[in-house]
């Protein structure tokens, strides 16, 4: 979190900026009305990170390992996605159309590294950041002045904008968490254990057995088991949730039922396409000294190194998935 001072700054220049720029105000409060927690921005950023990485066909999890051309291509992807999630019109010169207002979109990898072009002068600007490597993200307004950006000699004619104006920003969300990108961030010894099983049922097991009590997103199970059924191999009647019951692991889905285990035993919520896994043991009765949950007619709760592993009871019967 920022220091307070720093913050009571920000939150006054941020005001400024909306008072001096009906325009900027307009647009920001109609992008914070479609979303007013970031949730579908932060959304939309994972899976078109996802979709260039294309981990089901690749096995592909780092940004590193893309190449330079389909780099290239994120911001375009990014805009597409963007505008299909919220319907934005298209604008008559810049990108869109937010509260009948032109809007250029440019996205950047690198916070500060966005690219803007000569036609953008004097319109205004969403720029978009996201970083798998810290797992944050961030959108906010510019209306763009040739004198806050750096001079150059880019073929394009594109430039980015100075350092010391980067304050004029006006953020929707800044430094945002970004849905974990867990085969990244998963310790090396456990993402070469997952890895390594020359079946997609053998890795999907692995991955539910080594991460558990984090959100497992459907893109990680798609590159893990780079198979088209793959959310059948995550079900019980053979998949992952069968297997690894024998050593008491439960697989809680974005069903209603499934989140509300969750919910009881103090673990993270499955949220839309998330899987969490987690080892149970069986616990005395609601004793109040750990979260418990009430199946198959007995109290469980999170097992810890000292429980000896024991078959998990079933997970309630499914009802509506998560909004």
């Amino acid at each position: 979190m920022l220091p307070l001072d720093v913050a009571a700054a920000a939150n006054i220049q941020s005001q400024l900026l909306l008072r001096e720029d009906a325009e900027l105000a307009a647009v920001y409060e109609q992008l914070r009305r479609l979303d007013p927690t970031g949730q579908r921005f932060a959304t939309v950023l994972r899976d078109t990170i996802d979709q260039l990485l294309n981990g089901e066909v690749t096995g592909r999890y780092d940004w590193k390992t893309l190449f330079k051309t389909e780099k290239t291509h994120a911001g375009t992807v990014v805009e597409i996605n963007l505008q299909r999630e919220f319907e934005f019109d298209d604008g008559a010169k810049m990108d869109y159309r937010i509260a009948e207002i032109d809007v250029d979109c440019k996205y950047s990898q690198q916070f500060g590294g966005w690219m803007i072009p000569p036609e953008a002068k004097d319109h205004l600007c969403l720029l978009v950041w996201a970083d798998d490597y810290k797992s944050q993200w961030s959108a906010g307004l510019l209306r763009i002045k040739q004198e806050w950006l750096n001079t150059g000699n880019n073929r394009d004619m594109k430039l980015t904008i100075k350092a010391e104006h980067r304050s004029k920003i006006l953020w929707l969300w800044h430094s945002a968490p970004l849905p974990e990108n867990i085969l990244l961030h998963m310790a090396d010894e456990d993402r070469q254990a997952v890895l390594a099983p020359s079946s997609g049922q053998a890795r999907l097991d692995e991955l539910f057995r080594r991460v558990q009590r984090r959100r497992i997103g459907r893109n990680v199970v798609r590159s893990v088991a780079r198979q088209k059924d793959y959310m059948k191999r995550v079900r019980g009647n053979g998949g992952s949730r069968t297997t690894l019951a024998r050593e008491g692991i439960l697989i809680m889905g974005d069903y209603d039922s499934h989140r509300q285990v969750a919910a009881k035993l103090n673990v993270p919520v499955p949220g839309e396409g998330e899987f969490v896994s987690v080892r149970v043991a069986e616990a005395s009765g609601q004793d109040g000294s750990r979260p418990s949950v009430m199946l198959d007619g007995k109290y469980w709760a999170v097992a810890t190194a000292a429980d000896v592993p024991q078959p998990a009871p079933s997970l309630p019967t499914h009802t509506r998935r998560a909004p």
